[in-house]
C-alpha cells in the first residue's frame, strides 16, 4: 500500500488540504491524534470512517513530507 492510493487534495474539499480518500477528514488530524497519543485503533473509534490503513497511510504522507524539506530545528545541547 502505499500512501497515494488514500491521501488527496482537492481544491473544493477542506481548502485543498490533503484528506483521507472519501472523506472529509484532514491528514493533520490523524496526526494530531497520534501526536497527542492516541493509538490507531482508537482514531479509527473516533472516526468510523477511516480504517488502519488510512492511519498508516497518514504516517507515510508525513515521513515521506520531512524527507522533501528541510527544517531548521535548534541545535541538539
Amino acid at each position: 500500500m502505499s500512501w497515494q492510493e488514500r491521501i488527496v487534495t482537492d481544491p473544493a474539499v477542506c481548502h485543498g488540504k490533503a484528506c483521507i480518500r472519501g472523506t472529509r477528514i484532514p491528514v493533520s488530524v490523524v496526526l494530531d491524534n497520534l501526536a497527542a497519543g492516541l493509538s490507531p485503533d482508537e482514531i479509527v473509534r473516533s472516526y468510523p470512517s477511516l480504517t488502519p490503513e488510512d492511519v498508516r497511510a497518514a504516517v507515510s504522507y508525513a515521513a515521506e513530507l520531512a524527507r522533501e524539506r528541510i527544517l531548521d530545528l535548534p541545535a541538539a545541547s
